[in-house]
């Protein structure tokens, strides 16, 4: 960050935090520094501690201050990927016969992550309703040693109160990880609501563009920070620069898209509900939503996802995928373009059987930032 005052204020972090204008041209864009080593001044002799760009690099520098001021915390961390940050977070965290509470409605690639990775070092887990704080209490064992959160959830929509969590977390000895992906810090900050480690793919919202693939974890704990940076160089997943340039530009923006997300959300969740073949909406939005009031209490708004349940089952929800033409098919979230999916054979294929099994006939919507008009019409056109 520069030297000089610089408001507190969300969306002027976004857009200042981290980026120091060149010092050789005064470019108002941090430089895209495509390099793998770094000219020493003598042996041990760093310039500005960059020695080899796997350990550290100036794109990534900056990426990784701009993370960490917009979730307040101490240190943000930039990974390959969402699912690297996870992996490098729990072989920190973690050793053989600790446990980790983790949630019923959870991404499927962080369950298969638990399931069928961390599980074959000696790394029990239980699932628990998280958006139940006594069901979390009940889950903990004297080995847990994580408590695992999404919150929304993804793709159920589900919200925990973090506050609620993080005190019985607090009170086991445990640390809770907050996946922030579906809120971005910009509607919620788990941090300050007490969780211990925040979460991102930052090919999501942070990105914004579907361009780029990324992961994050910031920390308000000094001391957590250098045992995930020295494992994250030891274990080497890290973020390129070009990715961490693109991320860079996607925080800038990030204010007035969620803005537009949740705005054009919020109408479409309103139209599902009115709707005769659509027969549950999961919005966090809705008042008639479990989670709504912790959710108006813990974010600034509702964000861009929806899911929904389609009457006539699993195929009839794959063909509402299918006949959408605005909505594109596809995976992932986050982009400025709407998109639509079937969870049950696409993200979530890796939880059918488990205890994380999404229903059949749903459908998820990452609702972009077109015209709130066009997306609507087309999902009318796809529901019939």
């Amino acid at each position: 960050m520069s030297d000089r005052q610089i408001s507190q204020h969300f969306e002027t972090l976004a857009i200042h935090a981290g980026n120091t204008a060149d010092p050789l041209t005064g470019a108002v864009v941090p430089p895209i520094y495509q390099v793998s080593t770094y000219k020493q001044d003598g042996v041990g002799g760093l310039r500005g501690g960059y020695e080899y760009s796997r350990s550290a690099n100036p794109t990534r520098t900056a990426l990784e201050e701009n993370l960490a001021a917009l979730e307040g915390g101490r240190r943000g961390l930039a990974f390959a990927s969402g699912l690297a940050a996870e992996d490098c977070l729990l072989r920190t965290l973690l050793s053989p016969g600790d446990h980790v509470v983790i949630p019923n409605d959870a991404y499927g690639g962080t369950f298969r992550l638990f399931a069928k990775v961390v599980s074959r070092w000696g790394v029990e887990w239980s699932v628990a309703d998280t958006s139940d704080p006594s069901a979390v209490r009940a889950a903990i064992t004297p080995k847990t040693k994580v408590v695992w959160v999404e919150t929304p959830s993804n793709p159920l929509l589900g919200i925990t109160d973090i506050a609620a969590v993080a005190q019985i977390a607090r009170d086991a000895g445990a640390r809770l990880v907050v996946d922030n992906t579906f809120a971005t810090p910009y509607l919620q900050q788990p941090l300050s609501l007490g969780a211990d480690v925040v979460v991102h793919s930052l090919t999501k919202y942070m990105g914004g563009h579907s361009d780029v693939v990324g992961g994050a974890l910031i920390v308000s704990d000094s001391g957590l920070g250098d045992e995930l940076a020295f494992h994250q160089n030891a274990m080497g997943a890290v973020a390129g620069p070009f990715d961490s340039w693109l991320v860079l530009r996607g925080t800038k923006t990030l204010s007035v898209r969620m803005d537009r997300h949740s705005e054009n959300a919020t109408k479409i969740a309103g139209m599902l509900t009115r709707h005769a073949r659509v027969t549950r909406v999961l919005y966090p939005g809705l008042p008639e939503h479990p989670g709504h009031e912790v959710a108006a209490k813990q974010m600034r708004a509702f964000g861009g996802m929806i899911s929904f349940q389609v009457a006539g089952g699993e195929e009839a929800a794959v063909e509402v995928c299918n006949r959408a033409k605005v909505f594109t098919l596809g995976e992932s979230l986050g982009g400025v373009e709407s998109l639509i999916e079937h969870p049950g054979r696409m993200t979530h294929a890796s939880a059918a059987g488990s205890a994380l099994e999404v229903p059949a006939d749903l459908v998820r919507l990452s609702v972009g930032i077109e015209n709130v008009d066009d997306l609507l019409e087309d999902l009318q056109q796809a529901l019939g």
